[in-house]
């Protein structure tokens, strides 16, 4: 897999690129934003996966990641020392499909670039071979991959639609963490539970109805149909 790595700390990238070459990626290294949005062109230049340090000393790393969204549906994973919840969903909102926070663990990064990297004929089609959920004001168009709230289009991540089409196919019915992780980033590894908790809490934000899906302590998560 050839893999984009936008880094202005030359010895981070050079410790880095050997570890992925070893596992088997072909690493480009663009040293700001403006020599990451170059690469990409034209069409993401077939690249799999862009792993974007948000410290970058030409550009403001979200802004690079709201242009990279525009030209381009590659994953992207943020590489970000803000720990904060905020700081996240941000991220998520710009287009970004996962991060990791620093200092981060090799074995935790190589994990989420094979979570978001992995394309499966499942994720693509519609379950139940139905065309459209709806849900109140909340219509899910399973081909496009569209979401709109009371006819207005909510523009999600790749991720995020496929957590809220899972969700959507039973509402009321409990999803455990294990087989929401399992389903939609194709993982069992228990580090992605905490990038589960993230994208629940951007949806909820993107569609201004945070009581649709419910937490259910200790369990997982179930979605609320508007008006039950």
């Amino acid at each position: 897999m050839r893999l984009l790595l936008v880094e202005d700390d030359n010895h981070v990238a050079a410790a880095l690129s050997a570890v992925l070459a070893r596992h088997g990626f072909e690493v480009t290294h663009a040293r700001n934003g403006e020599e990451a949005l170059q690469a990409l062109v034209p069409d993401g230049n077939g690249f799999g996966v862009v792993l974007l340090d948000l410290g970058l000393p030409d550009q403001d790393g979200y802004e690079v990641c709201g242009k990279i969204r525009k030209r381009t549906s590659i994953p992207v994973i943020m590489v970000t020392a803000r720990s904060d919840v905020r700081s996240r969903i941000h991220g998520l909102n710009l287009g970004a499909d996962d991060y990791v926070v620093k200092p981060y663990d090799t074995g935790e990064l190589l994990a989420r670039i094979h979570a978001v990297s992995r394309r499966t004929v499942h994720e693509e089609a519609a379950p139940g071979g139905e065309n459209a959920l709806r849900l109140g004001s909340v219509r899910i168009e399973l081909p496009t991959r569209r979401v709109s709230v009371d006819g207005t289009a909510v523009q999600l991540t790749r991720k995020e639609f496929d957590l809220l089409a899972l969700l959507a196919q039973r509402p009321g019915v409990v999803f455990r963490r294990e087989q929401i992780i399992s389903e939609v980033w194709r993982t069992s590894w228990e580090g992605t539970g905490r990038t589960l908790e993230v994208h629940v809490a951007s949806l909820r934000a993107k569609l201004r109805m945070p009581a649709l899906i419910e937490t259910v302590r200790g369990v997982g998560y179930r979605l609320v149909a508007p008006g039950s």
